[in-house]
């Protein structure tokens, strides 16, 4: 693709030579003719001169670059939508497998793309353009809305719902059992029925083996635009809201709400029945124990306000020389007194 074509496609400016051929998308430091690359992030600044890329995207204001620029505002937004043009992703032809196994009652549309050892269940549906890869399974009753993606081995179970656009991963479950169990007298666990489903609305994308569950009654739901990453567990009745972050290895206990935009860092640990404002943020290995109000950065077990956790990390670090300080500090009253 040239350069020209492809600042046109972004509907961006170009500055310099449009007929350069554009193949790659690289880094900074180690671009070379044919590569695309970008500036997003001004501690890389000091790379900028001596790239090699026939091209970089960067924001308006910054020079000094020995290649052709394109501008924008947001170049990460940007490089993303060219790595999306340069890179096109192979698409597996329309239609059901041979070796795929499908029930009769199942509504497929003709554009979607069925792969070997997938399976989709008595009335399932599957939308336009979707593809369902290898082995994939798509339970009793499910539907998937159109331009979706199912990687290899993942798991729709029965009655749950994909929207449009939504992206599963390897490895994906959607819809196992929560935890879910009665304890009787004798002190023997009775495992109450998970009949609820799961709503994934769209645009979503849940990253390798992740697990989301269904409750016992009411529905777990995902709202749209959220991104969750790998090993994330969402337990059962939860409610994420929209354009979420979830880092890898979160976890989430049942009936636990997220505002939109909330952004939890990897192993972030939030507890059940809880309640997440919007735009709360925290610090990865948190453990959230409380319900947080709107836009509040937390950090550490329990989590607190992010900026009381780094005061308290400093003393925490100090401790061991307070506690001998604090002790000579006794002797010293204490010869006083006797004196």
């Amino acid at each position: 693709m040239t350069l020209a074509d492809l600042a046109a496609a972004l509907g961006c400016p170009l500055e310099g030579d449009g007929s350069l051929d554009i193949a790659r998308v690289a880094k900074i430091e180690h671009a070379r003719a044919g590569d695309l690359t970008f500036l997003a992030n001004m501690k890389y600044a000091h790379a900028l001169a001596s790239t090699g890329a026939s091209a970089i995207i960067m924001a308006p204001g910054i020079d000094g670059a020995p290649c052709a620029v394109i501008r924008s505002a947001e170049p990460y937004v940007t490089l993303a939508r060219a790595t999306a043009l340069l890179y096109p992703a192979a698409r597996p032809a329309a239609g059901v497998h041979a070796l795929a196994v499908v029930d009769d009652t199942a509504t497929i549309d003709p554009t979607a793309s069925i792969g070997p050892f997938a399976v989709v269940g008595a009335g399932a549906s599957i939308g336009a353009r979707t593809i369902v890869h290898a082995h994939a399974v798509v339970g009793t009753g499910a539907r998937i809305g159109e331009d979706c993606v199912l990687h290899a081995h993942v798991s729709v179970r029965e009655r749950c719902v994909l929207g449009a656009r939504v992206v599963l991963q390897d490895g994906v479950v959607i819809g196992s059992d929560g935890y879910g169990f009665a304890t009787a007298a004798d002190g023997t666990h009775v495992k109450i029925p998970q009949m609820g489903p799961v709503v994934i609305e769209d645009d979503v994308e849940i990253g390798a083996n992740t697990t989301v569950d269904r409750p016992a009654v009411g529905e777990t739901r995902i709202k749209a635009g959220t991104k969750i990453d790998n090993l994330v567990q969402i337990g059962h009745g939860v409610v994420l809201g929209r354009n979420v972050l979830l880092a890898a290895q979160v976890g989430i206990a049942g009936s636990t709400t997220l505002g939109d935009s909330v952004t939890l860092g990897g192993q972030v640990g939030v507890g059940g029945h809880l309640a997440l404002g919007d735009r709360v943020k925290a610090v990865g290995q948190s453990g959230i124990t409380n319900s947080v109000a709107a836009d509040q950065f937390v950090s550490g077990y329990p989590a607190i306000d992010n900026r009381e956790w780094r005061k308290a990390s400093v003393i925490f670090r100090r401790l061991p020389e307070l506690r001998r300080r604090i002790g000579e500090l006794e002797r010293r009253l204490e010869a006083l007194e006797q004196a």
